[in-house]
């Protein structure tokens, strides 16, 4: 986070806000999946395979379901270059509708496999030759980050950066909040807010230089 321009920070801040929001969104929708946070549905998977096997097909699916989005955000990635950031965006906005007329028309499936396609293809927007420079919809590590910056500043080191991961770390934490109170007050209209957010945060990004 410490080495992107301020710009990028802030767009980078907001995206996981809306991570925030949708995962929060979908935990609610899906019996307590995850739609972002893959480690939460790897560890229900192993569980249901160790337990009872007629529940590992929800997880099973939504792991593959991100992988298939991040796959596709990546391949978007690499054919836009210099304009990955709004292409990627652009392809997020267009799952976030699908999944919320999905919603209006009663296709779970559909909505829950539009939110996740739009969570793993969201991680390409920040990229350092071809890997995740900033992940956007999973905090581990940011944690870590925010934890050895800490551990800098302590040690009276400046220029740790702890600052970049902890806004970052709040910015999905308010995300989620929003969510939650959104579905639980509005659930018609929550994800039409999301595709909204995601369309604004593409407006934002074409506002960014081109990068090489």
């Amino acid at each position: 986070m410490d080495t992107l321009h301020v710009s990028r920070r802030r767009l980078a801040i907001a995206l996981a806000g809306m991570a925030g929001f949708i995962d929060a969104v979908g935990f609610l929708s899906a019996e307590g999946y995850f739609v972002s946070f893959m480690s939460g549905n790897s560890t229900r998977l192993g569980v249901a395979l160790g337990t009872d096997w007629r529940h590992a097909a929800v997880p099973a699916l939504l792991i593959l379901g991100f992988v298939g989005g991040v796959t596709l955000g990546a391949l978007v990635a690499l054919r836009a270059a210099g304009q990955r950031k709004v292409a990627v965006l652009g392809l997020v906005t267009a799952c976030l509708v699908v999944a919320a007329g999905a919603r209006l028309v009663g296709q779970s499936g559909v909505m829950l496999a539009g939110l996740v396609l739009a969570m793993g293809a969201l991680n390409n927007t920040f990229l350092r030759d071809g890997e995740v420079a900033v992940g956007l919809t999973y905090m581990t590590g940011a944690l870590v980050k925010l934890g050895q910056g800490l551990a800098q500043r302590l040690a009276g080191r400046r220029g740790s950066g702890w600052q970049g991961w902890a806004l970052l770390w709040a910015g999905l934490l308010a995300g989620a909040v929003l969510g939650a109170v959104s579905q639980a007050r509005a659930p018609e209209f929550c994800l039409w807010i999301a595709a909204g957010w995601a369309a604004l945060m593409t407006l934002m990004a074409i506002r960014l230089p081109a990068e090489s």
